[in-house]
């Protein structure tokens, strides 16, 4: 497959490396403030985002900081920081190191955040199957052509008249699911890594410099559907959302598209099994259902960990904080860690065959090589 990278990319993947060799000296753990059970939440609580300022994931949680003051008990503060690098690495080692389990410092998680947990990367210093999940917040996404490609339907994925262009940030970042899901269905895209966003990787396909693309729901909704209507793109499927038994189905926002799971049976007339569709589906649940999260260190007490369930039971139900939160939410409900805590464990302990195929893809697909531990 020919893999192209665009300019910009270069000086990126350069950033990168230097901001993992940054992060592979944790701060000293002395400087951990923990906890005992009984322990009450300090009245200012640092939220640590391993992100840039004005992304998605940072405005998720600037977002969060009113409600989470007004519900968690005790009415703490909440004040965000920025602590970007290395696909989010940078941060969270920080934080694993000196966040503690007082509940004084909280980390703001995305997609790609675990995605360089699950791949096993050997900067990671933090394991989300010891830590302990407080709220999650999922999202959705829809995979789409251009009119320009051919494709009038899934059926035509097995056969399309033109090559398959795809427009991608990273190969490790959210840009997985959608390869892993390429893959699982026997599809040959050509990937261009570089784009700065989904947005411009979107226009891209309207000035038919790439002719399949994805985007989360709310991109979706506002940006491609109107597309759709006039005719010039066609949506093919979803990524669908994971049941509490830990089965995918169709998206309550997307219920008229098919998953991925079921244009897999429809191609091949069988479901999808074995290691290949178990990757998938670990960096699925990762990737979305649960895609923005707040996390606390491992060893946090029940005491410092309930009045965060509590308010993501509160404001799950709370119709202004949905209404005003739609944008920013994607039309999903907040989950609280208890709830969620059993689908991530099975999520976060990936078996090492699955892990071993998604690296491989990345290197020999993709030509990207990931240094695991």
């Amino acid at each position: 497959m020919a893999i192209k990278t665009l300019p910009k990319a270069m000086a990126a993947l350069a950033a990168t490396g230097l901001a993992l060799t940054a992060c592979a000296s944790p701060e000293n753990n002395a400087s951990q403030q923990q906890a005992g059970e009984g322990a009450k939440l300090p009245s200012r609580i640092t939220l640590v985002i391993p992100y840039s300022e004005g992304g998605g994931t940072d405005t998720w949680a600037r977002f969060m900081t009113k409600y989470l003051t007004e519900t968690v008990a005790g009415n703490p503060t909440f004040t965000p920081e920025n602590r970007p690098g290395g696909e989010s690495i940078t941060g969270s080692n920080a934080y694993a190191a000196s966040g503690g389990t007082d509940g004084s410092q909280l980390l703001v998680t995305s997609g790609t955040t675990y995605f360089q947990y699950l791949l096993g990367r050997k900067e990671v210093n933090f394991d989300f199957t010891k830590m302990r999940p407080l709220i999650l917040n999922g999202t959705g996404g829809v995979i789409y052509v251009s009119k320009a490609s051919g494709i009038a339907s899934v059926e035509d994925l097995k056969k399309p008249s033109q090559p398959l262009k795809y427009g991608a940030i990273s190969a490790t970042g959210l840009d997985l699911s959608t390869l892993l899901a390429f893959d699982l269905l026997g599809l040959d895209v050509q990937a261009t890594f570089g784009f700065e966003g989904r947005g411009p990787a979107r226009l891209a396909l309207e000035r038919g410099e790439v002719n399949i693309d994805y985007q989360t729901t709310s991109a979706y909704q506002t940006e491609v559907e109107p597309l759709a209507e006039k005719g010039s793109v066609v949506p093919l499927m979803s990524f669908g959302q994971v049941d509490a038994s830990g089965t995918v189905v169709r998206d309550e926002n997307l219920p008229d598209l098919p998953t991925v799971e079921e244009v897999y049976e429809k191609l091949n007339g069988s479901k999808p099994s074995g290691p290949k569709y178990d990757a998938y589906k670990a960096f699925l649940l990762a990737g979305y259902p649960y895609q923005k999260g707040l996390w606390i260190n491992a060893g946090a007490p029940d005491s410092v960990v309930t009045p965060f369930w509590d308010a993501a039971d509160k404001l799950k139900g709370d119709q202004k904080f949905n209404t005003e939160g739609k944008k920013v939410l994607g039309g999903y409900p907040l989950t609280s860690g208890r709830d969620a805590g059993p689908a991530l464990e099975k999520a976060f302990n990936i078996s090492d065959e699955s892990r071993a195929y998604v690296l491989d893809l990345l290197k020999n697909k993709y030509e990207t090589t990931v240094e695991t531990k």
